[in-house]
């Protein structure tokens, strides 16, 4: 009894170093990462032929002007210097100040991202749900008209310009057709009837019952939200259909239906759950890729989120509010992958 006890205490002992260590890993492996990006984001900044000062005070200043404005800014000392002292503020959460808002980069970053994760957000829930099942009909009907639609759907997805399909979808739904509403995130009409907690419309209205309020942004949303879906359906049905080809070429596959079990016990149950465990990392990178690839759909629709704000920055050489957007872009990026590590890990005994 004694060493069965014993021997359980360092099975214990030994699962929470195991744990300590993978902690250790995962968090040097993000600071590393992190850091790297932070590195590449300020250099490119410096590289690039937009000086700063310029945006701040003008082409037409005096140089005493000029040289003071430098100063201030701190762009008189080493690059090595500015690096260092940028990664101290990063780390705090402290970009600068915007020259084109005048506010704290930060302040417009919690503005502006809520705008993009809710976009992104639907996009990737349109393209899981029905991108999910074409995959697997494809996958299903290998070689027959449904499997040519699904992957000629999928190549039309991949080969037409977003913001082609963006203008066409505005000029026919909203121009022509009058389904939904036009570019923007809400009428002005409505945009005084909530209060504003998390900067998502949808969720804050429907938490508010402001019911007219929120069917007016769904109703702005919902072409924006279409077309990221079919980006990232496009992806997702591939990806699917091919993760479903290897499933049902396995020797279970062949076992179950010897068995006597349904066709679609098989297919859903058995193939599917075996190929969702690397459909989440597909599903977590295509949410990955609207996030930090929805500057044209934002561009098109108007649409106040965080890849516009870093485009209209980027042309007034707002460089501040440039590097800090790109750098929590990039960061959301690098987290997600990492989650979707975790959870590939989690889902597959054998890559533990």
């Amino acid at each position: 009894m004694a060493s069965a006890t014993l021997n359980q205490g360092g099975g214990h002992v030994g699962a929470l170093r195991l744990f300590l260590t993978r902690a250790i890993k995962f968090g040097l492996v993000l600071a590393t990462t992190l850091l790297g990006l932070v590195a590449v984001t300020f250099f490119i900044g410096r590289i690039v032929p937009i000086d700063p000062v310029l945006a701040v005070v003008g082409d037409r200043a005096p140089p005493a002007v000029y040289d003071r404005a430098r100063k201030e800014l701190g762009l008189d000392r080493p690059l090595i210097e500015q690096f260092v002292i940028y990664v101290k503020k990063a780390a705090t959460g402290d970009f600068g100040n915007s020259v084109l808002t005048t506010n704290p980069v930060m302040s417009d970053i919690l503005t502006t991202f809520p705008a993009t994760l809710e976009l992104a957000t639907l996009g990737t829930l349109i393209g899981t749900l029905i991108g999910i099942p074409l995959g697997v009909l494809a996958a299903v009907k290998r070689g027959s008209w449904i499997d040519q639609l699904v992957r000629l759907l999928g190549l039309v997805g991949y080969s037409v310009p977003i913001f082609w399909l963006g203008l066409m979808g505005l000029l026919l739904f909203y121009a022509k057709l009058g389904w939904v509403e036009g570019p923007g995130r809400l009428d002005v009409t409505y945009s005084y009837m909530y209060t504003p907690v998390t900067n998502i419309v949808l969720l804050d209205t429907l938490m508010q019952g402001q019911m007219d309020a929120f069917w007016n942004a769904l109703s702005h949303i919902a072409l924006p939200a279409c077309l990221l879906g079919y980006f990232s359906l496009a992806y997702i049905s591939r990806m699917t259909r091919s993760f479903m080809l290897n499933e049902l070429a396995q020797e279970y596959v062949i076992a179950a239906r010897v068995k006597g079990l349904s066709e679609m016990r098989v297919i859903w149950r058995h193939a599917l759950r075996n190929a969702a465990v690397p459909l989440v990392t597909v599903i977590a990178l295509s949410y990955a890729n609207l996030l930090e690839g929805s500057v044209l759909t934002e561009t098109v629709f108007a649409w106040p989120g965080l890849g516009q704000y870093i485009t209209n920055s980027l042309q007034n050489a707002d460089m501040n509010a440039v590097l800090g957007g790109t750098l929590v872009i990039g960061a959301v990026f690098v987290l997600l992958n990492l989650v979707s590590d975790i959870l590939y890990h989690l889902l597959d005994p054998r890559t533990r």
